[in-house]
């Protein structure tokens, strides 16, 4: 089985080289076969919306079926962004190389950072465009400005920048003109099989769920203990949470005498109940990445067809780098622990209907092969990667204003 290099690498990012590299793996639940997962969740639209799961039809060993989405391709993507993104706070290397922004809010007394492989769209994203450098608006500085007129003809400014725009995407959806729209070079998904393929996605099974007070099973408070609670927590409570239970304890002394349920403020427990989505049987769980080696060729550094390419090769040696380390933590959700029930297998496409199977990185092999392409651009390219940071002052304002919204179910 053939190593990647950062040759095949580079030679695949020149005109005709290879259009992908496609990494596959067969997972399994922790628990086994009979163990249910949880899948992710989204909202349906409309007057009625409500949560459920994404159904799709594939082709599977020669027939249509159905399947569920238990991990999305931006899920993925921001797995292997967070996975980046600790190792560069960790001072890892050749991590800790990657020029990125960083955006800095002041709350609570302590610093809070934010960094453009976390926002979610990253050199674009509102928390940066919305803060200030040495007083002036981010989106007024020279080196933002470059980065973000960045064009596939050129795309230096925003290599040296915040490459991670240029590895997983970017759009640049609000400027009125000159709108930067860089597609993810990887992308990836964790599909399910479905074991019941009659399931029908609008009556779907639930799974109860109940909440135990250790205290009392019902606490029953007035008008004004409800209300003096709740105004004692008031500066931690959300603005909608603080006037439902408001709300309640007014309704309540109003239509009766009797006191309310305390419910509202987490008192009490809950009886068991079935209004949570179960989860999902699947006779088999597949991961699967792309790395389209043909999207990154679109793209120019403005340097000389050996300094572009190893540029290119940089960009697919950085998106393995996330893919390798998020692969290595399993970590999805509750209820949805997976374990690998073979090898992972990684093939580079060869042209022609041919591919050629090479080993799978790990988290080692592919720090070396983002090293070694770090170094190959300086020299071939003369692009500057040392740990550069833009750094960004947030907005007082939105820190100010920013509220967790309550948990749904």
């Amino acid at each position: 089985m053939t190593t990647l290099t950062l040759d095949m690498l580079t030679e695949a990012c020149r005109a005709g080289g290879s259009s992908v590299v496609v990494s596959t793996t067969e997972l399994a639940p922790a628990a086994g076969p009979l163990a249910s997962v949880a899948p992710a969740k989204y909202t349906t639209p409309g007057p009625n919306s409500h949560a459920t799961y994404a159904y799709e039809h594939r082709f599977v060993d020669g027939n249509a079926t159905r399947v569920v989405i238990i991990d999305s391709k931006q899920s993925q993507l921001n797995r292997a962004e967070a996975a980046l993104s600790q190792a560069m706070l960790d001072g890892v290397h050749p991590v800790a190389r990657i020029p990125h922004i960083e955006v800095q809010y002041q709350r609570d007394g302590g610093v809070e950072r934010h960094t453009d492989l976390t926002l979610p769209h990253r050199a674009y994203d509102g928390h940066i465009r919305a803060g200030t450098v040495n007083g002036k608006p981010v989106t007024d500085t020279e080196a933002y400005r470059a980065a973000r007129d960045a064009t596939p003809a050129d795309a230096r400014a925003l290599l040296e920048f915040s490459p991670i725009t240029l590895a997983y995407g970017g759009w640049d959806a609000t400027r009125k003109s000159r709108q930067g729209r860089w597609r993810s070079a990887l992308v990836g998904e964790i599909v399910g099989v479905l074991a019941d393929q009659t399931l029908d996605p609008r009556s779907q099974p639930m799974r109860g769920g109940a909440r135990v007070d250790p205290v009392a099973m019902q606490v029953l408070l007035g008008r004004s203990s409800m209300i003096a609670i709740a105004d004692a927590q008031r500066g931690e409570l959300s603005e909608r949470n603080y006037k439902a239970i408001v709300a309640a304890a007014q309704k309540a002394d109003k239509d009766s005498s009797a006191p309310t349920s305390a419910s509202k403020l987490g008192l009490g427990g809950i009886p068991p109940t079935l209004e949570q989505l179960a989860g999902v049987a699947c006779t088999r769980i597949v991961r699967t990445h792309v790395l389209s080696l043909a999207a990154l060729r679109q793209v120019r550094f403005g340097s000389s067809p050996d300094g572009d390419a190893s540029c290119r090769a940089l960009l697919a040696a950085l998106a393995l780098d996330g893919l390798a380390r998020s692969n290595a933590e399993l970590s999805l959700r509750a209820n949805c622990d997976l374990v690998e029930a073979g090898p992972t297998a990684v093939t580079i496409d060869r042209r022609g209907g041919l591919a050629e199977e090479i080993e799978p990185l790990t988290i080692a092999t592919a720090d070396g092969l983002l090293a070694e392409a770090i170094d190959a651009a300086e020299s071939l390219a003369g692009i500057s990667w040392r740990g550069q940071v833009f750094a960004v002052d947030g907005n007082p304002d939105v820190i100010s204003s920013a509220q967790d919204s309550p948990d749904e179910g």
